[in-house]
């Protein structure tokens, strides 16, 4: 150990004592230090399409020795590797040397590396491609005092864009052409607009899309060509578009389906191949047919004797797919006879299936606000073809212990540590299409499924109560377009029942009669109906927006049954099988907005708010339908159930205070600035500001109602700072939240910033995804 230490005292030595940095430098080359600036002229009145605007300067970017975050320009101020790197006349070959040198050194970056005017040429191209025909690049290099170093100055000037003066498309009398002169008036291309490569490249893709979904199955977007002069008109583009005269007779031909065959499981072996006819389709598979001839013919879009589609095509694939039953699929289609007037395809769909059984754990450790830690676990059983058709029947069981962090007594004196646990079991079987009823239309483009469950879940609070939970529904999942999204809840029935509660609790309960009757055994009959919209995400838009509303209604219906059969007419209280049910409405909204300033750079917004309304049959809601506020999607500077409802505040000290923490109403806007920091790793920063509130005064909350004299007082506000680290399928994010305002008053602060101590403000959160 001691001569390993003397030895890195020796070669520290030397390497200070050498302390070079252009030692090794060739002579016709220097060493580069990094971008001294990037000088950008622009003529009056021009802005830069955001696609160039974000990418302009990347192709000179490029990171010198001893960079910092890997900048382009700034620095650290030892340049260690390069010190290294040149202590030694010749890379050493064996032993602890070598181990250090490979380990520590850096290569010089050196001007012949970077190659600066190869560089410029790359913007000039760019710019070049967005119709700045006349834009000028250039590059000086700067010695710094050691003349054997030199930094690079970039030149960019940008005139304005050439624009687009005539459009013609000249095209003959095929079928084809008039293909392309019918939808002509669709055109990307328009007069008076800026040219672009991409704006040219994205028409040959339409009209190339359009003619594969017509039938012209060898039709490709290069074969649509475009003759462009600049000389007719100053700084304009006169545009001429054409067909390629010199195309295979094949390319000009639409294809129609002949056979269309399916092969499940065959493999290159012994085993004999058993066939199907079935409307159409032959089936060609080994051993036993695990997938219903039915299906498959469902999921096929193209049938015979349709024209080739390139759309149903890739429909057919999705819909495959979808079906989560198969290994793989792939599509293949050889010509029958490209010679003949009328062309025929045959179609092959070669696949295999999936192992149907799955099995998944997932395990947590959960801490919480109050005081609770434990782990968690989750196992879940799955078929994901149980009758042939994708069906897919799960059953997940859920587990969980929670110890609390500081022990307290029970009634006879004694500590105990185990104080919570909850299990868990759920049974769903999940069906890709919509059984019932028949007015959810569907064209087969996009995915919808018919879904039934059952739960039941045992629940013991510590030293609180213990809680039997059951339930069951019916819902349905479609979509109806890219960016529309619909979940109907036809049915759901959940029970709960309090078999078992301390004296702690009744005594809770007993102060608080609004939180004791949303703990009642009670039956919770309801509907709902939830809509998303979200646009399908586009690197070219820079605005992305995502709203989601939804509607649940409880007890109205069995109620209204009531009502027309008479029963209960006279009772105050409506039971279901002997229990109380819950009658109420309630709506949420989430209304979200992404502004991309830059490349991994945005600013995100959300505003969420809801209500709840209950009526006839309950005068509270049930507790798990109420709203809370706090914690890591939320406000972020206070714990999760720390805040509300309106200016109240649970008496110091009061175990289990965050029950009370509830409401009817919440509103709550988040705002987050996100950038990036170094690859993988970003950062945020952010501001929240929100609470919840009750729709009728409760004595034992006093403040809790939403008024309009108080509405500011009472929005809880915070700020903060975050790291994320983006792993792709995975994204790890610390949140560290600063209380700035809290809803009720602190009598040691008076103020709007009315936190008693900065520390007292301080709440982190450690969370896996974005909060929104």
């Amino acid at each position: 150990m001691k001569n390993k230490l003397y030895l890195y005292i020796i070669l520290l030595q030397g390497i200070i004592v050498s302390c070079s940095t252009t030692r090794n430098i060739p002579k016709d080359d220097q060493l580069y230090t990094g971008i001294k600036k990037i000088v950008i002229e622009k003529d009056s009145g021009v802005v830069l399409p955001p696609a160039l605007n974000s990418n302009l300067t990347t192709p000179l970017a490029y990171a010198p020795n001893n960079a910092l975050f890997g900048s382009s320009s700034i620095r650290l101020p030892f340049p260690v590797g390069l010190w290294i790197y040149n202590a030694f006349e010749t890379p050493p070959t064996k032993g602890l040397k070598k181990w250090f040198y490979n380990t520590f050194s850096r290569k010089p970056v050196l001007i012949s590396n970077v190659q600066p005017d190869l560089r410029v040429k790359v913007v000039e191209s760019m710019l070049r491609d967005f119709g700045y025909f006349t834009a000028s690049t250039s590059m000086k290099l700067i010695d710094g005092k050691n003349p054997k170093t030199a930094k690079i100055e970039y030149f960019i000037h940008i005139p304005k864009p050439y624009l687009f003066d005539s459009i013609q498309y000249v095209l003959k009398n095929t079928r084809a052409d008039s293909i392309i002169r019918d939808i002509e008036p669709q055109s990307l291309l328009r007069m008076n607009e800026q040219y672009s490569v991409q704006t040219l490249e994205n028409e040959q893709t339409r009209v190339a899309k359009t003619l594969r979904n017509d039938g012209y199955f060898y039709y490709r977007p290069e074969y649509l060509l475009y003759l462009a002069d600049t000389t007719q008109v100053k700084d304009r583009v006169m545009l001429r578009v054409v067909r390629d005269p010199i195309l295979p007779p094949s390319v000009l031909k639409p294809y129609t389906i002949d056979t269309i065959s399916v092969q499940v499981n065959v493999q290159d072996n012994d085993e004999p191949v058993d066939t199907v006819h079935y409307k159409g389709l032959n089936i060609y598979y080994q051993g036993k047919l695990k997938v219903r001839p039915s299906v498959l013919r469902r999921n096929i879009a193209l049938r015979r004797g349709d024209l080739y589609s390139q759309a149903e095509q890739t429909r057919t694939l999705q819909n495959l797919n979808r079906l989560n039953i198969f290994k793989y699929v792939n599509l293949q289609f050889a010509p029958v006879d490209s010679s003949a007037y009328n062309p025929r395809l045959n179609m092959l769909v070669n696949s295999e299936l999936e192992m149907p059984w799955q099995a998944e754990i997932e395990m947590n450790v959960a801490a919480k606000s109050n005081d609770q830690i434990g782990p968690g676990l989750l196992f879940t059983v799955s078929n994901n073809n149980t009758f042939g058709g994708g069906e897919k029947l799960a059953m997940q069981l859920k587990a969980s212990y929670e110890w609390q962090t500081k022990a307290v007594k029970d009634a006879t004196g004694s500590k105990s540590l185990l104080n919570s646990y909850e299990f868990g079991l759920t049974t769903s079987l999940t069906i890709p299409r919509i059984l019932l009823p028949h007015f959810i239309k569907s064209d087969g483009k996009f995915p919808r499924s018919t879904k039934m469950s059952v739960n039941a879940d045992l629940l013991t609070r510590a030293g609180f109560f213990q809680m039997l939970s059951l339930g069951g529904g019916l819902s349905y999942d479609f979509q109806t377009s890219p960016s529309w999204f619909h979940s109907i809840r036809a049915f759901k029935l959940d029970y709960t029942s309090v078999l078992h509660s301390t004296a702690k609790f009744d005594t809770t309960m007993a102060g608080n009669p609004a939180i004791e009757l949303s703990f009642r055994n009670q039956f919770i009959p309801s509907m709902g109906y939830t809509v998303t919209y979200e646009p399908p995400a586009s690197d070219t838009k820079k605005n992305r927006f995502f709203w989601q509303g939804s509607f649940v209604e409880a007890g109205n219906i069995l109620s209204g049954i009531y009502g027309i059969t008479g029963r209960h007419k006279n009772d105050t209280v409506k039971t279901l099988f002997g229990s109380q049910f819950s009658q109420f409405v309630k709506f949420t909204s989430d209304f979200r907005w992404y502004h991309q300033l830059a490349k991994k750079t945005l600013l995100a917004f959300r505003l969420y708010g809801g209500i709840g309304i209950p009526y006839g049959n309950s005068s509270v809601m049930p507790y798990s339908e109420q709203f809370y506020i706090g914690g890591a999607n939320s406000i972020r500077a206070f714990t999760i159930r720390s805040l509300g409802p309106g200016s109240y505040r649970p008496p110091k000290g009061l175990q289990y205070s965050y029950i009370d923490q509830t409401g009817n109403i919440k509103l709550e806007f988040n705002a987050e600035y996100r950038f990036p920091i170094i690859e993988e790793l970003h950062g945020a920063v952010f501001l929240d500001a929100g609470n919840i509130w009750l729709l009728h005064n409760d004595p034992k909350r006093p403040g809790g109602t939403l008024r309009a004299k108080t509405f500011l007082k009472d929005i809880a506000v915070g700020t903060g700072v975050g790291l994320r680290y983006d792993l792709t399928f995975l994204v790890i994010r610390g949140d560290l939240g600063i209380a700035i305002h809290t809803p009720y008053p602190n009598p040691d602060k008076s103020g709007y910033y009315n936190i008693s101590k900065f520390k007292d403000g301080l709440c982190f959160h450690l969370a896996i995804g974005y909060p929104f």
